[in-house]
């Protein structure tokens, strides 16, 4: 399976879990997505390898100076947990959010 294939699997998952109420694997499959994408920006950019796990690929993207506030903030909202959604004003949209992000990596730089 290419990686565009897993990468759509997960948003696939993530839509999934959201229409069946399931937040929690919403997130976790659209910080998936983000993390395959990731690894193939870094592995094209030639940059030194981030973590390979999900959550510390979107703390690296959401420190990543060099990408556009929206990209960063996007991620900050995929790292933020269910339980203290609640207690942003920011809407949450975990599928939005991946995307957008895989977006901005998949242009050249």
């Amino acid at each position: 399976m290419s990686q565009h294939e897993q990468i759509e699997q997960e948003l696939a998952k993530a839509a999934t879990g959201l229409r069946e109420g399931n937040d929690g694997l919403a997130r976790v499959c659209a910080r998936r997505a983000v993390a395959l994408g990731a690894q193939a920006w870094v592995k094209r950019n030639r940059r030194k390898l981030w973590p390979q796990d999900a959550m510390n690929q979107l703390r690296m993207i959401q420190q990543e100076e060099t990408f556009p506030q929206e990209i960063r903030e996007a991620a900050q909202r995929l790292l933020t947990k269910v339980t203290q959604r609640d207690q942003t004003s920011v809407s949450i949209d975990p599928i939005a959010d991946a995307r957008l992000i895989l977006v901005h990596l998949e242009q050249p730089t």
